[in-house]
């Protein structure tokens, strides 16, 4: 039997290459699929007026139809844009430490990062690999290959990723209703940007859809805990399934 496609893809400012701890977890039960979204790895730079269509069109025309669909923070985004726009190419849709209707103070801090990002790149850097991984335990090789990939950013084109990713919560947040496919929404529980609250919201608001909150987990779940996650991924795809 045929191994059936799932296509995980990255968050803002990361690449391919944050999925390789989950990536050898799954390997033996699907045919994976890890792109680069635009104006990230290997891609070249994306304008800074890129929108989520752009980076849903950049990747679309590489995705089987009917894959189960993965999306990490920013790749959730645009995975839940490919489920509205191109439904054909999702069997079951996940979004992992995804933003979801931010409050107007969390959209508030989600600004201020943008603009500290604008003002000092690097400083920026720093401060979310503080958020993503600050008493996590992880190995420091780990968290350096993380401020290795955000440093190799062309600092326009991430910027216009980074406006994407703090504006097109409130693009999706009528639409998400139209998600007829079973869907799952992760997060960590120590996650302070894509919080539980936030992944209860995107549970709400899909029609066939269920949380998990991973407890000790922060931003980096796929990262801080692969065998967790890729087992929560399988459970979830093996049940939708059966239905």
């Amino acid at each position: 039997m045929s191994r059936p496609p799932l296509v995980l893809l990255h968050g803002v400012g990361l690449d391919r290459t944050m999925w390789e701890p989950v990536a050898a977890l799954l390997a033996d039960r699907f045919t994976l699929l890890t792109p680069d979204l635009p104006g990230h790895g290997a891609r070249p730079p994306v304008d800074a007026g890129v929108t989520l269509g752009d980076l849903a069109d950049g990747v679309a025309d590489g995705i089987p139809a009917g894959s189960h669909l993965v999306g990490f923070s920013l790749g959730a985004l645009v995975a839940q844009h490919l489920a509205l726009h191109r439904p054909e190419l999702v069997r079951t849709l996940t979004s992992v430490s995804s933003v979801c209707r931010r409050t107007p103070e969390e959209r508030a801090t989600v600004q201020a990062r943008l603009r500290t990002a604008e003002a000092d790149f690097r400083a920026s850097a720093e401060a979310s690999l503080e958020r993503w991984y600050a008493g996590t335990g992880l190995p420091a090789a780990s968290v350096k290959r993380t401020r290795d990939t955000l440093y190799a950013n062309d600092v326009r084109s991430f910027l216009g990723c980074y406006r994407v990713f703090a504006t097109a919560d409130a693009e999706l947040a009528p639409h998400l209703p139209d998600i007829a496919v079973p869907s799952l929404a992760l997060t960590g529980q120590d996650d302070p940007g894509s919080t539980p609250g936030m992944t209860h919201r995107l549970a709400a608001a899909l029609p066939s859809c269920r949380a998990v909150i991973v407890p000790g987990a922060r931003h980096m779940l796929p990262v801080q805990y692969p065998a967790e996650f890729a087992e929560t991924l399988t459970t979830f795809i093996e049940e939708s399934s059966r239905v």
